[in-house]
């Protein structure tokens, strides 16, 4: 059974001031030592004696692999795809790698949580996970298209324009025909879901896939791979990106860098199919 546990303020302070992408992980450390220690609350002894492990190299549950995720699974209303089927699919791929043993090998040393290998997914383009900064990076996506014929056109109503942030759905032109500037769309479908006609539809529904993000000294946005992808997609994509990872990996680099020297054309997406 879990324990609740409640944070003093100093403890609170001190893991504040962790890096946000594991500052969560680093909570859950803390509060497995106070319950260690026979405690129900969190002080800062706690944090000293997690970041004393830490820094000793003492086990922390590195299994050096990570995949995060937003939200969505609780019912947020901003979910373009739904994501819980593709991260426990991502997860048995991942697992059948010995992440932990390959990069103690090649860091030829302890592991911290910045040698992880991290997968990162978003149910929609708001990117709550931070996708942009990781490994691999997926986030959901709803690309809207026009019904040509319907027995419902559009009547004009202008929800759709209401609908997006973006501005990329115009009805000025013809207030019968919402007109779809794909420069400014972020692929949120939330146009089709405000329409009450049909006159917008579900083009294409799946995945974007950026790859080779990272922080550190030399810190880059991930690179996004044309199209959208169905989750039997994103899985080859993935599985590709970790063999030239574990083929190609000097010191236990992070996947961007390994691509910046092997070339990102490496991910061949010619056999997928993209719509």
């Amino acid at each position: 059974m879990e324990i609740c546990m409640t944070w003093s303020e100093e403890a609170e302070k001190a893991v504040s001031r962790v890096p946000f992408f594991v500052r969560k992980r680093v909570r859950g450390e803390v509060e497995k030592e106070a319950a260690r220690q026979g405690s129900k609350r969190v002080l800062i002894e706690h944090v000293s004696a997690c970041r004393e492990r830490f820094l000793a190299g003492k086990d922390i549950r590195i299994k050096g692999f990570q995949i995060e995720t937003c939200f969505g699974s609780g019912g947020c209303e901003n979910r373009a795809v739904e994501s819980s089927q593709l991260v426990e699919e991502l997860e048995e791929l991942l697992s059948k790698r010995d992440f932990a043993v390959f990069l103690k090998k090649k860091v030829g040393g302890n592991l911290k949580f910045h040698h992880e290998f991290r997968v990162s997914i978003s149910d929609c383009p708001n990117s709550c996970s931070r996708p942009q900064i990781v490994d691999i990076g997926i986030i959901g996506a709803l690309r809207p298209g026009r019904t040509e014929i319907s027995d419902q056109p559009c009547a004009g109503c202008g929800a759709c324009v209401a609908a997006c942030r973006e501005g990329a759905v115009d009805l000025t032109q013809n207030e019968q025909a919402p007109a779809l500037d794909p420069q400014k769309c972020v692929q949120c479908g939330k146009c089709v879901s405000a329409c009450p006609s049909g006159a917008l539809t579900e083009a294409a529904k799946g995945w974007r896939i950026l790859l080779g993000g990272k922080l550190g000294r030399r810190p880059q946005l991930g690179r996004e791979l044309t199209g959208i992808y169905s989750s039997e997609e994103v899985l080859a994509i993935v599985e590709r990106c970790l063999d030239l990872y574990f083929t190609h990996n000097i010191a236990g680099e992070r996947l961007g860098t390994i691509l910046n020297r092997i070339g990102y054309s490496t991910v061949s997406t010619e056999d997928l199919q993209k719509r």
